[in-house]
């Protein structure tokens, strides 16, 4: 009894520690997920607690629980146009692009480790993914947000990934230990099992879950419970048919999330929360796992092998695989730079140990460094190089609802609530006035307390609560009426200094501004114009440059544009050294565009 008291308030009070110690992470910059693994680490055998644990299984059956709940939720927060947008990008990435990892990685480890060609074979597949929970953590809490296309890859990457990840290591295992006498047959009806199996039964889990949850009428608390119960039943039901239980819930999350369904605010919220949780227990247990003073002996060629994967692997996978797409020198750069890897190498350094694999343990020590080293380089860095790259975007509006009330079986609107905020848009309308979206409707306003009485003639005021009925939809994208809206100059920086409607005619402001648009453009929009020399689908940050000036896509729906920032001078913050390079240019290139302005 007094063993199982202390191993809770010890596990109670290393959560504690670790949600405290991110406060200070986030002003440091640092990644919040090297934190806890820190954190484990010195708990552990050679840290201040000197906590002895080196159960392999359990960090493998609390790893794969973990990693089901974030990858479900990470599911459920992954817009349809995203999935629309960079769907086959990050297929090719995720199957194609992890290959080409692990096969680069593997020549590595036979030159660098002296491992035996199947070996090093096992050491890259176990190298080549993506972690789901950094790139999900690193993408949205590092205070930096990147355009749709690069960010929706990266995290839809890093959804996809495991199954080919998992199979390339499981397969490599039964290699080493069988020798090359696999069958080829064998080994494609395997991955076809995984890859296929896996996406066909989470889509399916997905429209049963989302079945039930339109059809149970339960006690509010009791919905959160139905959907993380759901999600695990899918990833366990479909590991039992040897198909890839990580794309299954992935996949199912990301079905759910495609038309609303009940209870929808409160599901989300509630993952969010058990999402933190599960990556504070998973962290923590992969720190303790680790013997610092074990690696010594392997650190040298581990730290060659984190250095090729980060400079040379991962950049030459994702070039090839990105040729056949429409991305953007930088855009590419960012994607093979925040290439990061976390608990999934550990997780997959640990099958090769429980398989009793010869020199298993060089396996883990490799994996353990290779993901240290990619949350100090990259994950340190994954503001610096979206700045310095070009892509990063204002942010989007702080969300301000704390309200969500379904309306029981069959409706088909639910009651939300909204904080007006400083610098809201409605702050200009009367209330009445607000154009919503179709079904959605303000029922009450409350100020100091009170209800207003014929709150439609009445001004908004910031601090006012409103109280909304709207489909389930809707309820989200209400949040932009009632939320702060203004965004820093940093924030802009890059957006242009001067802002047009879609509609406006690319032909005046060619006569305006001198805009090199060619007669073709003579009789289309501004937006037209955009989307003829960018494509159908663009996302906030997609630029054209006409001349010495560029205009930018400032907002965009559905990928359709709204509004076109004109830019006269690059005003985006680089580095140091690239803002050096050009204000050698940036006098001249100002001085003219002022010139053609004003006429003189």
């Amino acid at each position: 009894m007094a063993l199982i008291n202390q191993l809770i308030f010890l596990g109670a009070l290393l959560a504690l520690i670790s949600i405290l110690l991110g406060q200070l992470s986030s002003r440091l910059g640092a990644p919040l997920l090297l934190v806890f693994l820190v954190l484990g680490m010195m708990a552990g055998e050679d840290g201040l607690l000197g906590i002895p644990f080196q159960s392999y299984q359990a960090t493998f059956a609390v790893g794969s629980i973990a990693l089901a709940i974030i990858l479900f939720e990470g599911g459920l927060r992954t817009p349809r146009e995203v999935v629309k947008l960079v769907f086959w990008p990050s297929l090719t990435l995720a199957t194609f692009g992890v290959l080409l990892t692990a096969l680069c990685m593997a020549g590595m480890a036979v030159l660098v480790l002296g491992m035996q060609p199947l070996e090093g074979v096992l050491m890259g597949a176990i190298l080549a993914s993506t972690d789901a929970a950094a790139v999900f953590m690193l993408l949205h809490g590092q205070g930096v947000a990147v355009n749709a296309r690069v960010g929706g890859t990266l995290e839809l990457e890093s959804g996809m990934n495991d199954p080919m990840a998992v199979f390339l290591t499981l397969m490599a295992v039964h290699l080493v230990q069988a020798g090359a006498a696999v069958s080829g047959w064998y080994v494609l009806a395997s991955f076809t099992l995984e890859l296929v199996g896996g996406g066909i039964i989470g889509m399916a889990g997905g429209f049963g879950l989302r079945w039930l949850l339109q059809r149970l009428t339960l006690s509010a608390g009791l919905y959160p419970v139905l959907a993380t119960a759901g999600a695990l039943l899918i990833f366990a039901g479909t590991n039992t048919v040897h198909a890839s239980g990580f794309l299954a819930v992935y996949v199912a999350g990301v079905m759910l999330a495609q038309t609303p369904y009940r209870a929808q605010q409160v599901i989300t919220r509630f993952l969010d929360g058990l999402a933190w949780l599960a990556q504070i227990a998973m962290f923590l247990m992969l720190g303790l796992l680790v013997t610092p003073s074990a690696l010594i002996a392997d650190l040298a060629a581990a730290l060659i092998l984190a250095l090729g994967l980060i400079l040379i692997a991962r950049p030459g996978a994702v070039m090839l695989c990105l040729i056949p797409f429409r991305f953007n020198w930088r855009e590419r750069g960012f994607v093979a730079w925040v290439g990061l890897r976390g608990a999934v190498p550990i997780f997959l350094a640990s099958i090769p140990i429980l398989a009793e694999v010869p020199n298993a343990q060089v396996y883990f020590n490799v994996a353990f460094v290779a993901v240290l080293t990619s949350l100090l380089v990259q994950g340190w860095t994954v503001g610096r190089a979206a700045r310095f790259l070009g892509l990063e975007v204002p942010h989007a509006a702080p969300h301000g609802q704390d309200l969500d009330i379904s309306l029981g079986h069959g409706a088909t609107r639910e009651l939300a609530g909204y904080r007006v905020q400083e610098g809201a848009r409605i702050l200009n309308y009367d209330y009445g006035e607000i154009d919503l979206p179709p079904q959605a409707e303000i029922i009450s306003v409350i100020r100091e307390s009170a209800p207003i009485a014929l709150f439609r003639e009445t001004r908004p005021l910031a601090g006012d609560y409103v109280i909304a009925i709207a489909p389930s939809a809707e309820i989200a994208g209400l949040n932009q009426f009632f939320a702060h809206h203004e965004v820093d100059e940093a924030s802009a920086a890059g957006f242009g200094e001067f802002v047009f409607e879609a509609e406006t005619l690319a032909s005046d402001l060619a006569l305006l501004y001198g805009l090199p648009v060619g007669q073709v453009a003579k009789d289309l929009t501004l937006g037209a114009y955009l989307h003829e020399r960018l494509g159908d689908q663009v996302v906030p940050g997609d630029r054209l440059k006409l001349g010495e000036i560029e205009l930018v896509v400032r907002e965009a729906r559905d990928g359709r544009i709204q509004r076109i920032g004109l830019e006269l001078e690059d005003t985006r913050v680089h580095l140091p050294v690239t803002r050096t390079l050009r204000k050698l240019k940036h006098p001249m290139k100002t001085w003219r565009a002022f010139r053609r302005l004003t006429g003189v």
